[in-house]
């Protein structure tokens, strides 16, 4: 642990920007691919993302919640939208 703290010293400023921004981009992912396929749900999922990111589990659920919207039926042919009706 006392490497990683020695590590972490040697870092430089825009080292540092750059990993926390690729971890906030990480983190709040599920956010903006809800922005894409589930605009309804989109404030709420960005909200869950906040607690989520301490969870894996949570994180992959909000994640699933993103991605399982109205635009995956927008682009199904419509022979396959007729059978789905």
């Amino acid at each position: 642990m006392n490497e990683f703290f020695t590590r972490l010293q040697d870092v430089s400023a825009v080292e540092l920007i750059v990993i926390c921004a690729a971890v906030a981009v990480l983190w709040f992912l599920p956010a903006i691919l809800a922005m894409i396929f589930n605009r309804k749900q989109a404030k709420l999922i960005a909200l869950a993302c906040i607690p989520a990111g301490f969870s894996v589990i949570a994180w992959t659920a909000v994640l699933v919640w993103s991605v399982t919207g109205k635009a995956v039926e927008k682009y199904l042919p419509a022979k396959i939208k007729k059978q789905l009706a």
